[in-house]
């Protein structure tokens, strides 16, 4: 049976737009914000949290300042068949791999990789990529420069 669902509100995707410019503001900043009682606030933020609308709370990373300076895409073609998550699981287990997903087309899979250097990502490839046993092949592509990588989604107006 399928759950019905969250129909979002003027003040919800309000809340939402304040949270995800800043997970770390306070209820009584949404509240002030809003002109609204803070614990009007927190029913609703508590709500959107049970209705897995937001899902965590997170802090982004200057990839640089941990050294972490190569990002790439690997396009992964895989023998398991669709609804098989053996690959998927195995490539989400490697803590360099930051996303994993099923795509359509020619390749199974499309990965982002995060890496110190480029004789880190072979050694990625090598020893925890090349050892998946249902890979039969990979394309490897290396950014040269980011111009805009965000996770922030658009919040409908109506």
């Amino acid at each position: 049976m399928h759950q019905k669902e969250y129909q979002l509100d003027q003040v919800d995707r309000e809340i939402l737009g304040l949270l995800q410019r800043n997970a770390r503001i306070s209820n009584a900043d949404i509240a002030r914000e809003l002109s609204m009682a803070p614990s009007a606030v927190l029913e609703r933020v508590k709500k959107l949290e049970q209705k897995n609308t937001i899902l965590q709370y997170t802090t982004r990373l200057n990839p640089s300042a941990l050294h972490q300076n190569l990002l790439a895409y690997v396009f992964i073609k895989a023998s398991d068949g669709i609804g098989c998550n053996d690959t998927a699981s195995a490539l989400a287990a490697i803590p360099e791999v930051q996303e994993v997903h099923h795509v359509a087309g020619d390749d199974c899979y499309l990965v982002k990789v995060r890496t110190f250097d480029s004789a880190s990502l072979m050694e990625l490839m090598r020893n925890s990529i090349g050892k998946i046993p249902n890979i039969l092949s990979t394309r490897t592509t290396i950014v040269l420069e980011t111009v805009k990588e965000q996770q922030q989604l658009v919040i409908p107006t109506k």
